[in-house]
């Protein structure tokens, strides 16, 4: 494997996220603020606990997955879009370097950058709740995973897109929905029976409950489905990731 080519790719992308150290870092404390503001003061007072959790500890978790799976996604979708727009996605192809290497290098930057801004949105977190988080362990290998495989998602639809429109569209229009509608404020035990069952077909209940339960113990599903979901669906990316390089889709035409 070539380290240094890898090395380049994420330095390239790393130096570009800090360079808007005010959007990159300063956006997610004021979002997570307000969320805190409108969602923890004014539905909190409504709503004291959930699970037995306080609402506005309740809906931390999920803020964080809110913001970690749309940044993976769009950072990762751009990162590879952008050389592709301009021309320079030729060059790269045509250099010594495997598919292997330009994917590590691409979607590696893109799930830090997403995993720095869970941290902050984390530590944000901190001054407006009190939070003990039971398995630390258990949140961080969540936190990672959802970032490595949405970061994966991102590649495969920075690939697809055809223009700037198209690369905003899923991580707007399917991604951000299925987060809200997956559990993040609520608990879906609090819907009724039959928009429960139907609710379990969203794949982000499985990482949103996961991820809660490495913070409070609490789950609306068995963390076991959790992992096996995040699990999967990295292995479906890698898969159709590899198979894009194969054959060439949407890059060599």
């Amino acid at each position: 494997m070539n380290l240094q080519a890898i090395k380049v790719i994420y330095k390239s992308e790393m130096s570009r996220f800090f360079r808007t150290v005010a959007q990159s870092f300063l956006s997610p404390v004021l979002s997570t603020s307000l969320y805190f503001i409108v969602f923890g003061s004014a539905i909190g007072s409504r709503i004291q606990e959930v699970e037995g959790v306080a609402y506005g500890a309740f809906i931390v978790p999920g803020l964080i997955m809110l913001t970690v799976m749309t940044q993976s996604t769009s950072n990762a979708s751009f990162g590879i879009y952008f050389p592709k727009f301009i021309g320079t996605i030729y060059e790269l192809l045509s250099a010594p370097v495997s598919f292997l290497e330009i994917v590590v290098g691409y979607v590696g930057a893109a799930a830090t950058k997403a995993f720095i801004i869970g941290m902050v949105i984390l530590g944000t977190a901190f001054f407006f709740v009190d939070l003990d988080i039971q398995h630390p362990f258990a949140m961080l290998a969540f936190l990672i995973l959802t970032c490595l495989s949405f970061a994966l998602l991102g590649f495969i639809l920075g690939i697809w897109a055809g223009n700037f429109e198209q690369l905003q569209l899923v991580p707007l229009l399917v991604v951000t929905p299925l987060v809200f509608l997956g559990g993040s404020f609520y608990s879906i035990s609090m819907l009724p029976p039959f928009w429960q069952k139907v609710t379990l077909f969203n794949p982000v209940v499985y990482l949103v409950s996961g991820f809660r339960w490495s913070f409070f113990g609490t789950a609306d599903v068995p963390v076991g489905l959790s992992l096996a979901a995040i699990g999967l669906f990295t292995l479906a990316c890698l898969g159709f990731v590899w198979w894009i390089f194969k054959t060439g889709w949407k890059i060599r035409s």
